[in-house]
């Protein structure tokens, strides 16, 4: 709901070259059309690229779905981190299927480095993602923690 509540703010703003400068040099709103992946990649396949790609996240978004309901309701990091990657999916997804491409705006730089533009969807499955690599790793050390004890 926030994704395309702040796409729809970006698309009354900013669509007409009207960027905003939050923090000059750092950070900046500024409209832009992704019809590729990430980074604009697979940018160039028109609809065939555009119904492929959102068969990718339904079919991404139906496994996310399936780990949440395996996953015990006791794992909150888990849980938390499966229902930031769907909500995610769900908004590039919503644009992708509405318009023909995702809606980003939030512009990063520093000096010469400039990351590509994002949105809160982008945002939600790179937390998603990262939630879900840290659990591994907790849950590998506390395994190990627990072997050694064991011995």
């Amino acid at each position: 709901m926030v994704d395309q509540v702040t796409k729809a703010w970006a698309v009354r703003t900013l669509r007409n070259g009207d960027d905003i400068s939050v923090i000059p040099g750092l950070l900046n709103f500024a409209y832009a059309q992704n019809t590729g992946v990430a980074f604009s990649m697979l940018d160039d396949h028109g609809d065939a690229g555009r119904f492929g790609l959102s068969a990718v996240a339904f079919v991404a978004a139906g496994l996310v779905l399936y780990f949440f309901w395996r996953t015990p309701r006791a794992d909150d990091r888990i849980l938390g981190a499966l229902a930031l990657l769907l909500a995610g999916i769900v908004g590039n997804v919503t644009d992708r299927m509405r318009l023909g491409f995702v809606i980003d705006y939030i512009d990063v730089q520093f000096g010469a480095w400039h990351y590509p533009t994002f949105n809160v969807a982008d945002m939600a499955i790179v937390i998603g993602a990262g939630l879900m690599i840290l659990d591994m790793f907790l849950t590998k050390k506390q395994t190990d923690q627990g072997q050694k004890h064991d011995r």
